[in-house]
């Protein structure tokens, strides 16, 4: 079965709770985000290989496709 892959994602601040709609990218992990409502670096959770996992709407590429972590 193939599933469509999304490739925009909401990241929710864990400091202040803002949300803002951002792009992923398809050939790298995104490591760090720099809240721009308040400022905090977000880095991913442990387990997690980047933030989208962390704090995304929804999973990086990747693991849409079940192809593991971002390479």
């Amino acid at each position: 079965m193939n599933k469509d892959i999304l490739l925009e994602s909401i990241i929710s601040c864990p400091k202040c709770q803002f949300e803002k709609e951002e792009k992923m990218p398809t050939n790298a992990c995104q490591y760090f985000y720099e809240c721009t409502n308040c400022g905090v670096l977000l880095k991913p959770k442990a387990g997690d290989c980047c933030v989208f996992c962390s704090y995304g709407s929804v999973k990086c590429p990747p693991q849409q496709k079940d192809s593991g972590c971002c390479a």
